[in-house]
């Protein structure tokens, strides 16, 4: 069962915040919280939010159990941007560009152990052997 949880218009570049997603896909939960409380950047507080609630989410509505749990994806989208103007010298203006970006975390159960597949036996040895 997949669980998520979004964060919408925050005030980072989207750029920024890939970062981290990136470096906390795949990880299971409690390894991916720890990353997140260790890592000096502003999208890793953004990002550690939005995965403790889609934690929160797991526990009290799907009730499941924080440990079987692993970042399946973790998605920094664009937003919207503010556009803003600075004065420059004689008159004229820089535009300034306030990005936001969209941060989503999707949370999995952890793969089960795929059951060993039978060994392949050669059709021509089996022959051999059986003569």
């Amino acid at each position: 069962m997949e669980v998520r949880s979004i964060l919408k218009y925050a005030r980072i570049s989207s750029q920024k915040a890939r970062q981290v997603t990136r470096a906390i896909t795949g990880m299971p939960v409690s390894q991916a919280l720890s990353v997140l409380d260790f890592t000096p950047k502003k999208a890793a507080f953004l990002v550690g939010k939005v995965l403790r609630s889609a934690v929160a989410n797991a526990e009290n509505n799907h009730e499941l159990d924080a440990e079987d749990l692993i970042v399946a994806s973790a998605v920094a989208t664009p937003g919207p941007s503010l556009k803003r103007i600075m004065p420059r010298a004689r008159g004229s203006a820089s535009p300034i560009i306030k990005r936001m970006t969209h941060i989503t975390v999707v949370l999995g159960n952890k793969p089960e152990e795929a059951a060993k597949p039978a060994k392949r036996i050669n059709k021509s040895k089996a022959k051999a052997s059986a003569e």
